[in-house]
């Protein structure tokens, strides 16, 4: 699909003559919203290409766009419709998903989408939706092919933002060091064809590559050591280098899936060592292929939607690191891919409960499960542990509290072996300070506002993230919405907050240079968790309380504040683009670390980073250093 300034469809309005007026959006709520012509040209000469037409031919486009609005959740239009014609957000925020359901992109103001349908015989092949109110510009189908036939720039424009959309790619359009196997596995020239075949039956492999230290001498296959072994009747103590393929096709890291899937058809081999300078770094095989497109957050929440068991949900989400590399090698942004992770946490936490209330029988009274912590704010990577509570109904009894904590060992159990290990500071269900009626919870969070201790104010950090993942959504609604009105009006409270979001810094040293950690298994590392995104998840957490916001997911915090007036524009803008940076890093390294088959982590070395990058990186640190310091002090670019 093609992401440049476009926006979904939804109610069509009328065509523009006056002021440009949304008929159905007055119809139905009473509440018309005008744009006028000076408005429109205002707009469009901000977007490109439009700003690129000359102030009559934009006059003469005009009347052709037509004004639609939509609410939150409203769909814009489904994979396979007949596209209207090209959309432009004028306000709001699009979500777009590919044929799979996987979001591929969310799309802002001045942001456009649509015309790679409208070039393929006008079929949408993406859908969207809006995920926050929208009003939206439609340029019709005729129109939109008419500009690219008359204005060459707007056609180059076009063309080029086609060919390098970020959206999900496929396998062909995927370098091969995103789903390589590596380190390959190996064994000296000179070994027996015994030795390699043991080499291969122990780690269950269908080949080995046979190398000199880095250099690739040869491959050996499963097909060559029937074809060429056991069918001619060799000996399997014969040299190795009488059954390996010499000087073997190869195929750099850099080359794309295309290449792999071209050069196994074209040549019919199943395995392609991958050399970069000469250098073996790793094997492409046909598994490998599968694999990757076998692995989506789609295929992960159905397989999970489908299990018996917690071992059978074990197996799905043990494709999550997988997935983690794949979307990451997509080019997808880190708050897309964090969000499709936290879905699988969230089906195998449904499931669960599913299973629970099939064990036990039907809950004696409603209640409601609710996750926080980083999935709490749908901000989950490849290392996570489960932060979960229950919200009981007033009515329970103390002997139907038993069935609760049945309910939450069940699932916090079945979460820990689908790979959410337990919590080290026993934040969850399985607690029984975590497992309360309502008016229990009602009393924690105003004994916390009323008296911020320390304990209080570690416990509403985690607590202000809690996120309804299953039972009575309207349980938490009236807590949320009454403990946020509390929070705010409490000024004592708010400034002990802001206190303990200080306690994370960003990892800034002497002349704004990056401080790694000095000693320890982590030596001369950044903590990408603690050092990194914790600061700015915190800074989203004190901007929520200040602004009675009910959003979650730290980005949307900082988006909300900037509309409500807690953050600045300056700041707002700032703090989404460092945070970006830095929770991107340390997405794409955990991504690396997968790749090289180690366990993903929060640490990084700065010397893995191109100078580019450290730059940047220490750039973001800096900012979210100064708006510390800012919030610190009172002043500064928190309003």
């Amino acid at each position: 699909m093609i992401l440049h300034n476009v926006f979904p469809a939804g109610q069509i309005i009328s065509r523009l003559t006056a002021p440009l007026i949304c008929d159905r959006h007055a119809i139905q709520t009473g509440a018309p919203m005008p744009l006028t012509h000076a408005d429109l040209t205002r707009f469009l000469s901000s977007v490109h290409p439009y700003d690129g037409l000359t102030p009559d031919r934009l006059k003469a486009l005009l009347p052709a766009f037509r004004l639609q609005e939509f609410k939150a959740g409203d769909p814009v239009y489904a994979f396979g419709e007949e596209l209207e014609g090209l959309y432009i957000v004028h306000t709001g925020e699009i979500e777009v998903h590919d044929e799979n359901r996987i979001p591929v992109s969310l799309l802002g103001p001045r942001n456009s989408f649509g015309e790679r349908g409208l070039t393929r015989k006008g079929k949408a092949v993406t859908s969207a939706r809006a995920t926050a109110p929208s009003l939206l510009l439609l340029l019709p189908r005729a129109d939109f092919i008419a500009l690219m036939a008359q204005e060459p720039a707007a056609a180059r424009f076009f063309d080029r933002r086609r060919s390098r959309t970020a959206q999900v790619r496929g396998l062909a359009t995927t370098p091969v060091e995103s789903f390589m196997a590596t380190p390959p596995v190996t064994c000296a020239p000179g070994v027996t064809a015994r030795a390699a075949a043991t080499i291969m039956r122990d780690h269950s492999i269908s080949c080995v590559c046979i190398a000199d230290g880095t250099r690739l001498e040869g491959i050996v296959t499963t097909r060559d050591l029937t074809g060429k072994l056991v069918a001619d009747g060799l000996s399997a103590d014969s040299p190795i280098e009488d059954i390996m393929t010499r000087s073997p096709f190869t195929l750099p890291p850099d080359a794309l899936g295309s290449d792999v899937l071209h050069a196994m058809m074209e040549r019919r081999i199943g395995h392609i060592p991958v050399v970069r300078n000469g250098a073996l770094t790793g094997i492409v095989t046909q598994t490998d292929l599968t694999r990757f497109q076998a692995v989506s957050s789609a295929g992960l929440v159905s397989d999970i939607a489908a299990a018996r068991s917690a071992e059978d949900m074990a197996a799905a989400t043990k494709g999550i690191p997988q997935l983690l590399v794949q979307l990451v090698a997509a080019g997808l942004r880190h708050e897309v891919v964090t969000r499709l992770i936290t879905d699988v946490a969230d089906a195998a936490t449904r499931r669960l409960l599913a299973l629970a209330e099939e064990k036990l029988g039907p809950p004696p009274v409603p209640y409601l499960w609710l996750a926080c912590g980083s999935q709490g704010r749908q901000e989950q990577t490849g290392v996570s542990d489960q932060d979960n509570c229950l919200i009981l109904d007033d009515a329970v009894t103390s002997a139907q509290k038993g069935y609760f904590e049945d309910l939450a060992n069940f699932v916090c159990d079945g979460l820990n072996t689908c790979g959410y290990v337990y919590c080290p500071g026993d934040m969850m269900a399985t607690n029984p300070r975590w497992r309360q009626p309502l008016a229990v919870w009602r009393s924690y969070f105003a004994d916390w506002i009323a008296t911020p201790d320390p304990e209080a104010q570690m416990l509403a950090s985690v607590m202000f993230d809690l996120r309804p993942i299953g039972g009575e959504v309207a349980m938490f609604e009236g807590l949320q919405r009454q403990t946020l009105e509390a929070a705010s009006a409490n000024s004592i409270f708010v400034a002990h907050m802001m206190s303990n979001s200080l306690k994370h810094s960003p990892p800034l040293g002497l002349l704004r240079g990056l401080a790694t950690i000095r000693s320890g298994e982590h030596r001369n590392t950044l903590d990408m968790k603690h050092n990194g995104v914790v600061p700015v998840v915190d800074l989203g957490r004190i901007c929520a309380l200040r602004g009675k916001l009910t959003a979650v997911n730290t980005r949307a915090r900082l988006k909300a504040a900037q509309g409500t007036g807690v953050l600045s524009p300056t700041g707002s803008r700032d703090l989404l683009d460092a945070y970006d940076v830095i929770a991107q890093t340390r997405l794409e390294s955990q991504a690396e670390l997968i790749k090289a088959g180690q366990q993903p982590g929060n640490h990084l070395a700065p010397s893995e980073l191109s100078d580019f990058e450290r730059s940047h990186l220490r750039d973001a640190f800096v900012v979210v250093k100064t708006l510390q310091s800012a919030l610190g002090h009172g002043k500064g670019m928190l309003s």
